[in-house]
């Protein structure tokens, strides 16, 4: 047996937060694939999906002093789970934009290191995304921009 729809109604007025674009959470979730798909589209032409170029720029940000960054770092600083951070490591050292090795002093540790051909990917595709960024989010979402700094406040910075 269906529901009633006054039952499916009654739900939504009385439990809910009346409508799907109430909902903080549903609208982040759309707006966020929303933002993937344009990525997705945006870095095509230099070779990278969203969560590759992610995953590289988190490298290169990382490794910025100097220093190689572990997987794990890389994980917890993108917040991307390691074995994806796993799977995307190896996509972009077949090419040839990291380099992995284990570490001197811990073999279960990998160390991650940019190499001038994932540096110059992100100098290629870094345009690309910041266009997308204020194509989609306008002065609200770049820095000291109000959508900006309110997501940082939910995220705890």
């Amino acid at each position: 047996m269906e529901p009633d729809p006054d039952t499916i109604c009654a739900i939504y007025e009385k439990t809910s937060l009346g409508a799907p674009r109430n909902a903080v959470g549903f609208v982040l979730w759309r707006v966020m694939h929303r933002y993937q798909r344009a990525a997705e589209r945006a870095l095509a032409p230099h070779g990278l999906t969203h969560l590759q170029f992610t995953t590289l720029a988190m490298v290169g940000w990382i490794c910025r002093s100097g220093e190689a960054a572990t997987q794990a770092e890389v994980s917890r600083q993108a917040d991307i789970h390691p074995m994806q951070i796993s799977l995307m490591l190896k996509a972009l050292e077949g090419k040839g934009m990291v380099s992995r090795r284990p570490s001197a002093t811990d073999t279960r540790t990998r160390m991650v290191s940019i190499t001038t051909r994932g540096l110059q990917a992100l100098q290629d595709a870094f345009p690309t995304i910041v266009e997308l960024q204020h194509r989609m989010f306008g002065k609200a979402g770049a820095p000291g921009g109000a959508l900006l700094d309110a997501l940082h406040k939910i995220d705890g910075e």
